[in-house]
């Protein structure tokens, strides 16, 4: 067979990849004879671009996949696509150059529509050229009618529960975006903003909204605090507006905050929220939908925020009100998409009940991986105070699947039988209670994550002809969104279902770009897994995907990392196609152990304890520890000391010894390709081809032979490698050819096989029992020169020749007595023993002999 003498990813890969069956990767509804194994992945956004992160996330999920597959599990490794939701709607805006009102509501959605189609094929490509084993027959896309019908059954489902109402109620609002978002979606932005001091009608107060004065309906104040507690029950008139609030009482006030005294305004914080729903207090909206201030603001009305806030504090200056301002560091809450500060607004929407002990009963049950991850959940879950808002106030998503009756203000919600159904364009099929046939539609939209949190489900078989098979094995996913998507599923799982989603939850990290820094666009630190793929290959990528780090940390990308990938690949190919070269008409068979030689032995000892290592390793989502080892046990193990051992072997006349090391470089070959094939499957596959039959994809994983399993075997196999080792080193030193023979070498040991001794030292061995006799003769006599000359100056030179010309015998017993004399022109002359060295050679027998100690073994040269 002709093996190209190099390895040339970009004609393997595409070959591979256009060529392989991907129903070999299908999962088997109908079969109950393998244990299940599915995987509840991630749903993109379909941006088109799969990125750097999707990409480390996607590696491990097929890392655990194609072993699993390999280990006879029943896989799912489904593909779905999120596709509702902000970003979409954001980037159509942006392309199109409008703004979601600004074209008819149907026609905003199909350019949504046809937006995603094409991103998801861009990054499905990007998916296969990763060599990712998707099961692309149980692919789903959430704006399908197929998916968000069950979107749709959820919503009715829960809403019979009662776990999902309608209500007026605080909810986070991006003016920007004009939605309401979820707790979950708020990011954090730490600012700098001012604390304005101001005079309240008698109290003084400190406040960084004093835009929000117009919805001022209380003042507050520690009941403790000696300051001002006689004002409990009194009223306060609002500076600039005149309105009159009450003065109450609240322990939760820190009265060495500011002055101690703080207004309550609806809503400036989640702390006037509760306020508000404590006291009882009145609601006065001084913002609208769009940021704008609203009548109540009386001469500010429709400036935005912050002009409003401008004129105001210098209103508050020129009529005297504002005495102080300082400095404050601040979190600003931001709208996730946009960045856009969010605003808290009391509008009517749909919420979903949080079930705070259910859920941490669920997240209980599953196994953490890693372990600690589980505590952002757990923080999460004892910090929610509100309920899950699910409506948007959007477009491109799932509808809310509701009317109001125009008669009686009945809400309908629709049957699951009449769904998908869209309430803006069709009619409900019955009447209302009270007889009225005339409905007007819920415009908002669910919340994407009403979609994606029921993913356990859909792949489960949910709502579909086949068995439901919940829990799932495994949830991986970033640990970004664990406040998010974890949360969100464990919720919605336990009330549709009442099982926990998945048995595990694999958590993996962020990509660091090689500054150290999450990668983004602003700091241009971005790779895109293409320009590797381009510059080096899809296992090249991979392999810095396994060994950059462990699950759970972030992990940093750097392009050395994947230069030594793709060293890794040229190397493990020179091994490969020198091991071919022995195996060409090569049948395999099983060899008794007792055919084999002692490194061979050694060599499937070391192989079946690396099987058994990377396979715990891959049990326990190891990825890094798993393929650090096979890459340790290639370069170390069996390219630089087994082959080099056998060549004499394999080139020689001996045909038994011919055929075990044959056998050997086989099993050797053939287990590596399986244990490479999870990570590198486009490699692995290449070395398969030749060695075996049909795809290393199919194949069983390597199973460990206990019975070649010793130490006695690897002990005598390391010592021949170290004596071949040193005998390299040893002829390399003395400017000899490696291949050169010695005259002999004596081993005072104990070895049953000589055979690659002799092979890898090309000289005459000899095994001698007891201890060799050697005896120490100095030949030569070298004069320290850094003592004498410095010491002795203008004599220097003569005693250093008198030294070199003595007889080396009689100069190292006078170094011996203590005392080296010499005679300088007619002058004895002593020296200290340290101004000479005394070379000595080994003899034994007779013969000038060199000895290497080996593991406190003496081994003999005889030149």
């Amino acid at each position: 067979m002709t093996i190209p003498k190099e390895y040339d990813p970009h004609i393997i890969e595409p070959k591979w990849r256009d060529s392989w069956d991907m129903s070999m990767y299908h999962f088997d509804w109908k079969d109950n004879t393998r244990p299940q194994f599915i995987i509840d992945t991630p749903p993109p956004y379909p941006t088109g671009n799969f990125h750097i992160g999707n990409s480390l996330n996607w590696c491990y999920i097929d890392f655990v996949a194609r072993y699993k597959r390999m280990c006879g599990f029943n896989v799912m490794f489904p593909q779905g696509w999120d596709c509702h939701g902000l970003p979409t709607e954001v980037k159509v805006e942006e392309i199109h150059g409008i703004t979601k009102n600004e074209v008819p509501r149907e026609e905003f959605r199909n350019m949504c529509r046809e937006l995603t189609v094409g991103n998801i094929e861009k990054m499905r490509q990007t998916m296969l050229n990763l060599g990712f084993s998707t099961d692309w027959s149980n692919e789903f896309v959430t704006m399908e009618p197929e998916y968000y019908s069950k979107t749709q059954r959820s919503f009715r489902q829960m809403y019979d529960m009662d776990r999902l109402y309608q209500s007026e109620h605080p909810v986070n609002w991006c003016p920007r975006c004009e939605t309401a978002i979820a707790f979950a979606e708020v990011e954090y932005d730490a600012r700098e903003t001012k604390l304005n001091f101001l005079h309240f009608d008698g109290l003084e107060i400190a406040t960084t909204r004093p835009e929000l004065l117009a919805a001022c309906v209380a003042v507050v104040i520690n009941p403790e605090d000696e300051r001002y507690k006689q004002h409990i029950g009194s009223t306060v008139k609002v500076p600039l507006f005149g309105h009159e609030v009450k003065v109450i009482g609240d322990e939760a006030v820190d009265p060495a905050f500011g002055t101690g005294v703080v207004m309550i305004c609806t809503f400036g914080d989640k702390q006037d929220v509760r306020w508000w729903l404590e006291h009882g207090l009145p609601l006065r909206k001084a913002i609208d939908k769009q940021g704008f201030m609203t009548d109540i603001a009386g001469k500010y009305k429709g400036m935005t925020i912050p002009e409003c806030k401008q004129a105001i504090i210098e209103d508050l200056k020129s009529e005297g009100y504002l005495y102080e301002q300082k400095s404050l560091d601040q979190n600003v809450g931001m709208c996730w998409r946009c960045s856009t500060p969010i605003e808290i607004l009391s509008e009517r929407q749909w919420f979903i009940k949080i079930p705070n002990e259910e859920i941490a009963t669920a997240a209980n049950e599953i196994e953490w991986l890693p372990e600690y991850m589980k505590v952002r959940l757990d923080n999460w879950n004892n910090t929610m105070e509100w309920d899950w808002c699910i409506s948007r106030q959007r477009l491109f998503a799932t509808p809310i699947p509701v009317w109001y009756c125009k008669e009686c203000g009945e809400t309908m919600v629709a049957r699951e039988e009449w769904m998908p159904i869209d309430p803006t364009t069709q009619q409900p099929p019955e009447a209302c209670k009270c007889g009225c046939t005339e409905f007007e539609a819920e415009e908002d939209v669910l919340d994407t994550w009403m979609d994606s949190s029921i993913t356990a489900l859909h792949v489960s078989g949910w709502l579909t002809d086949h068995e439901m098979r919940l829990p799932t094995q495994l949830r991986p996913q970033g640990h970004d969104i664990i406040r998010t998507w974890a949360f969100y599923t464990i919720l919605r799982s336990m009330a549709i279902q009442g099982k926990r989603p998945w048995d595990s939850i694999l958590i993996n990290g962020m990509v660091l770009g090689e500054d150290g820094h999450k990668m983004s666009k602003s700091l241009g630190n971005v790779i895109s897994p293409e320009e590797v793929i381009k510059d080096y290959s899809a296992d090249s990528f991979r392999q810095w995907a396994a060994i950059g780090g462990s699950p759970g940390s972030d992990v940093m990308f750097r392009w050395k990392d994947v230069v030594s990938a793709s060293r890794f690949f040229a190397k493990m190919w020179s091994i490969y196609r020198f091991s071919m070269s022995h195996l060409e008409e090569y049948e395999h068979s099983d060899l008794d152990v007792s055919e084999l030689k002692i490194v061979d032995k050694w060599l499937l000892s070391n192989l079946n304890r690396l099987i058994a290592s990377v396979t715990e390793s891959m049990e326990k989502y190891q990825f890094d520890e798993a393929f650090k080892a096979v890459r340790g046990f290639t370069w170390d193990v069996l390219a630089d000391n087994y082959i080099e051992l056998v060549k004499a072997r394999l080139y020689g006349d001996d045909e038994a010894g011919k055929k075990a090391a044959r056998y050997t470089l086989y099993v050797a070959i053939d287990a590596l390709s399986k244990m490479l094939a999870p990570f590198a499957p486009f490699f692995a596959e290449e070395m398969f081809s030749r060695i075996g039959e049909g795809s290393v994809h199919v194949q069983a994983w390597p199973e460990v032979c206990d019975s070649l399993i010793d130490e006695g075997v690897e002990k005598s196999g390391e010592f021949i490698k170290e004596i071949a080792s040193n005998v390299r080193r040893y002829k390399s030193e003395h400017g000899m050819a490696l291949n050169a023979p010695l005259e002999k070498i004596e081993i005072y040991g104990s070895l049953d096989d000589l055979t690659d001794v002799l092979g890898a030292t090309n000289s005459p061995v000899e095994m001698i029992d007891g201890e060799p006799d050697f005896e120490h003769v100095p030949v030569n006599v070298k004069p320290n020169m850094g003592m004498i000359g410095p010491k002795f100056r203008g004599q220097a030179k003569a005693i250093i020749d008198a030294l070199t010309e003595a007889n080396p015998k009689k100069i190292a017993d006078e170094v011996a007595n203590g005392k080296v004399v010499v005679e300088v022109d007619g002058q004895t002359i002593e020296l200290e023993p340290e101004c000479v060295e005394i070379e000595k050679e080994v003899v034994s027998a007779g013969r000038a002999v060199d000895v290497l100690d080996i593991s406190g073994v003496p081994v003999v040269i005889i030149r």
